[in-house]
């Protein structure tokens, strides 16, 4: 036993004595290792983590299916003639809202506001940290007024006061009584909320509004998803026909799915795609260290023959190797550990919150137990592969040649054929990060219809107790807008339901609409005042805009996008009308009277949508009621100078014009534009961080195999000399030799590129659906990228087989 643990410590001293090898391989393996422990963090942190509620898996959402496989929201009336099914033990409704003006703690202000049910929690398995629930009669029209504080707003206004419960809380200048604290658990899964609030729904709902309801159920036992999802169709097809409304019901409308498969449909498809570019990086590094555990297992050839002909059993000639193979799997594990911790501290700040359901980002058991096994499991297989493939060397040749033997051709075809393969997997991956750069850039040049610069905006909510209806509001508008234009610097301010781009879920207003010609479609509903398109520059392409003279009580009027003109009424649209659907009651008839140009309502990464702007003030009233509860209003001011240096005069108009109005979300119009495309920024600095991973190890890998084929062939290159062959010859002949392998790469990875482009441009994200697929650009700049590269990698290996002296390398004969 000795005998062995000697000979595995004479292994790792020869190693940690001369340790550049021990260094490159280790530091090869923590890379690939540490890509995929951080992906594989996130991973747990969302996709394989359990939602933090008891029995999660029984929970389900119920909706209508929509065309990306999963269910929609539901609207309060569906919701009440639901039921719920009997494969349902509870059903609750989570309604989320506009931001609700509060005061009472601290100074007034906007904050996000969830209405909820009495049914939602118990539902959801969860319990207050203080307080009760919602009762019946708080939860029904009319009944006492009752608020939930969410934990955040109870440490950040009240300091953890447990206390709290029985205080007032100023909500939209009405007090409710405080009578529960939610835990964090709760915002951790629905999003966020500092106020909760009961629905108060009537017995008999009329609301057919989706935007923002969510109907979450928990499964009997013993029932399934097929049987809910069966149940609930059943009973929103009844009610369709009750409503007499007809349609093709052949096919299922509305089912069940996971609540975490719900909540995970966006971040599931972008995570799947950064562990494939994680798997890649670990592959490559793993075939990277087989070819240098293979070369590194040909050099010892002639000390392995010497211990072979001196009569040492097969296992002590394999044993330095694995015993090197063990070291180095355990190194590159802990290196990859480290370099995966310091990825994600530095990456935490740019993950989305959806990611992370609690919190900060922590490296669990498994991934440490991940990182072990594929550090040993990986180290091990190489250092077989190297002895596997070296095993014909251990030969009589070899002793006669006194180790100058060098890497034999199927050797050396077997290191080619890895350094192949590396550069195709790093071609994947850097010609996937260039698509989606060059659709950033593209984005970044695309007109949005609008001008952006020199505007700030901000978000505000006209207290429902001092402005009760549209006309208070419209009064409050005016009166705000007129003292916004004395501030200095400012040259104009309007006000809108909308702006012409939003970057957050909220900030469109779909609306159903009808042509005169029957058309049913869906456009963004935009209610402006007369000042709103000449302040953001948004050009008219015929007619007029909005007077003074387009009033409520006036003929109802409307202005449309070109692309809705086009596409609806054949480019002539002047003239003709287009009917607004209210939530009750015939369609609001009103006469288009002009064309506005095309604008990109979720940034220029998505497609633009038809819009149709009415004057604010003719807004309809169901409509607005509607809209106070999901949105607030949006005032901009355009003037000179930087729009950051009127903030300060933004806050003392409001302070003079209303003290008790708190406003939200002051900021420019570049940055709601830049922040459209953040996901994609993030999702190229990692897949671009993966991709640079990949370059790293193919340039080491073909460094390494270009490096021990010229040492091997010494001898040659000197006997070529001596013949008269010159040194700019052998230094092209060993650049030939590198290309080529890169040629070889590069044609397969560009060719695997091709399809897997097709899957990015379906996947239901934003950035990656702005892929047209792999263009000449694109595919010219990652051949230059790997080629120049690869040239700097075979440079040394071609200078120093041009300055190989004659006399040294014939001296051995």
């Amino acid at each position: 036993m000795n005998v062995w643990v000697g000979e595995v410590w004479r292994a790792w001293r020869a190693s940690l004595r001369r340790p550049g090898f021990l260094l490159l391989a280790s530091g090869v393996l923590a890379l690939g290792i540490g890509a995929s422990v951080a992906v594989f963090a996130l991973i747990q942190n969302t996709v394989l983590r359990p939602l933090p509620l008891p029995q999660a898996d029984r929970l389900v959402v119920l909706g209508p299916w929509w065309d990306n496989g999963h269910v929609g929201g539901l609207s309060p009336h569906e919701y009440q003639y639901l039921g719920p099914p009997k494969a349902l033990q509870s059903m609750g409704l989570a309604h989320f809202g506009a931001a609700v003006n509060m005061a009472g703690a601290g100074a007034p202000a906007q904050v996000p506001a969830i209405r909820l049910d009495r049914n939602l929690l118990p539902t959801l398995g969860l319990r207050p940290l203080l307080g009760r629930n919602f009762t019946a009669r708080e939860d029904g029209p009319g009944g006492p007024k009752a608020v939930m504080l969410g934990e955040g707003l109870w440490l950040r206004a009240y300091g953890g006061d447990p206390k709290v419960i029985g205080r007032s809380l100023e909500i939209e200048g009405t007090p409710h009584t405080i009578v529960g604290v939610l835990p964090a658990a709760f915002n951790t899964l629905l999003g966020p909320g500092d106020v909760m609030l009961p629905t108060a729904l009537p017995t008999a709902s009329r609301d057919y509004n989706h935007n923002g309801a969510i109907a979450i159920g928990r499964l009997v036992d013993g029932a399934d998803i097929a049987t809910v999802s069966a149940q609930a169709d059943a009973h929103e097809r009844a009610m369709f026909r009750d409503m007499g409304m007809g349609g093709d019901w052949k096919r299922p409308r509305f089912g069940a799915e996971r609540l975490a498969d719900a909540f995970q449909q966006q971040t599931r498809p972008v995570l799947m795609l950064f562990l494939a570019s994680a798997a890649a990086v670990l592959l490559i590094s793993l075939v990277n260290l087989a070819n240098l555990m293979l070369l590194r297992a040909l050099s010892r050839s002639h000390d392995a023959a010497v211990r072979a002909a001196l009569g040492a059993p097969r296992l002590r000639l394999l044993l330095p190797a694995l015993s090197e193979g063990l070291l180095v799997g355990g190194c590159g594990a802990l290196l990859g550990m480290a370099l995966a911790g310091c990825g994600l501290s530095l990456l935490q700040g740019f993950i989305p919150a959806p990611w992370m359901w609690g919190g900060r980002i922590h490296i669990g058991l498994g991934a440490w137990l991940m990182a072990t096994g594929i550090g040993l499991l990986g180290a091990w297989l190489a250092a077989a592969l190297g002895l596997w493939r070296s095993r014909d060397t251990v030969t009589v040749e070899e002793l006669r040649e006194g180790g100058r033997h060098g890497i034999g051709l199927r050797n050396g075809r077997l290191s080619r054929t890895l350094v192949v393969a590396q550069v195709a997997l790093a071609a994947v991956l850097l010609c996937t990060a260039g698509a989606l750069l060059h659709a950033l850039y593209d984005a970044s040049r695309l007109p949005l219809g609008y001008d952006p610069e020199h505007v700030l905006t901000f978000d505000l909510a006209p207290l429902k107790s001092d402005n009760p209806d549209l006309a208070s509001m419209e009064r409050f508008s005016r009166g705000l807008l007129q003292r916004l234009r004395t501030i200095p610097g400012v040259t104009g301010a309007a006000v809108a339901t909308n702006l012409p781009t939003s970057d957050d879920n909220y900030g469109s207003f779909n609306n159903g609409m009808r042509t005169p010609a029957g058309d049913h479609l869906q456009a963004q509903l935009h209610g402006v005042d007369r000042e709103f398109l000449d302040l953001f520059a948004i050009p008219l392409r015929s007619g007029r805009q909005f007077t003074k003279d387009d009033v409520r009580g006036g003929e109802p009027v409307a202005i449309v996008s070109q692309d809705l003109a086009d596409r609806y009424y054949g480019g002539r649209a002047l003239g003709q009308t287009i009917g607004i659907e209210v939530a009750t009651g015939t369609p609001i008839q009103a006469r288009i009277v002009g064309v506005a140009g095309i604008t990109y309502q979720r940034g220029p990464l998505q497609p633009h949508q038809p819009v149709v702007y009415v004057p604010l003030g003719q807004m309809p009233e169901s409509t607005m009621a509607i809209f106070r509860e999901l949105e607030s209003l949006r005032f901009v001011l355009r003037g000179h100078g930087n729009p950051d240096g009127w903030r300060a005069g933004v806050r003392a108009a409001m302070a003079e014009m209303a003290p008790r109005q708190p406003i939200a979300r002051l900021r420019t119009m570049r940055s709601i534009v830049g922040a459209t495309t953040a996901d994609a920024r993030l999702n190229l600095l990692l897949i671009g961080v993966f991709a640079a991973l990949a370059l790293l190890l193919a340039v080491a890998g073909l460094y390494a195999v270009m490096a021990v084929a010229v040492a091997a062939r010494e001898r040659e290159f000197g006997a070529r000399l001596a013949l008269g062959a010159s040194p700019g010859r052998l230094a092209r002949l060993v650049l030939g030799g590198g290309l080529l392998q890169i040629a070889l790469g590069l044609a397969l990875g560009v060719a695997a590129t091709l399809g897997l482009s097709r899957i990015l441009s379906v996947l239901p994200v934003a950035s990656f659906n702005a892929i047209r697929g792999l263009d000449v650009a694109v595919a010219s700049s990652t051949c230059l990228a790997l080629v120049l590269a690869g040239l700097l990698a075979c440079l040394r290996p071609a200078l120093r087989a041009a300055r190989v002296p004659p006399m040294r390398a014939l001296r051995g004969e």
